[in-house]
């Protein structure tokens, strides 16, 4: 959601902090135009020019963007793998997930053939990015990860049952 506004970073500004926040938010969020935020806010009773939204997001945005992402949750130190299968359009998929002990999806991959190594190798690099070392202290080795050494009987690197979209 839109961040809290800080009364000093939007001084001498026309509108007050939590409207330009709030169009800022808007821009970056749903990857609207300057124009849709402008008649967004115009429905809500605030006239501004699509020039003064741009300018917010120029001023602005990079600071609202790197706040919001100091607030999203932390991945947790055990993760497993999840593999689905998915039928999109007739024809069978398989989905990926990087999962840890909170239930929150770290990274996922689709693939139209089964490839274990493929899936390997892509969870691998999302692991040289992330918390390496929590997850071999929990696992051990990599290979435990994917053979569901995570002591929980329903993870136990199962497929899950079929899904249709």
């Amino acid at each position: 959601m839109t961040p809290p506004a800080d009364t000093v970073r939007y001084k001498n500004h026309r509108f007050p902090g939590e409207i330009i926040s709030h169009g800022v938010w808007l821009y970056y969020r749903f990857t609207l135009s300057y124009r849709d935020v402008q008649a967004l806010l115009f429905e809500r009773g605030i006239t501004v020019s699509y020039e003064a939204v741009h300018q917010w997001c120029r001023k602005f945005g990079q600071d609202d963007a790197n706040r919001l992402r100091r607030r999203r949750p932390q991945p947790g130190d055990k993760w497993h793998p999840d593999e689905v299968f998915l039928t999109i359009n007739g024809e069978r998929h398989y989905l990926w997930r990087a999962i840890d002990q909170d239930d929150n999806v770290l990274d996922i991959l689709v693939q139209s053939r089964r490839n274990k190594h493929a899936a390997k190798k892509f969870f691998r690099t999302l692991l040289k990015g992330l918390n390496l070392c929590a997850m071999r202290h929990h696992y051990g080795s990599t290979q435990e990860l994917w053979r569901g050494a995570t002591g929980d009987p329903a993870r136990s690197g199962t497929p899950s049952e079929s899904v249709s979209q």
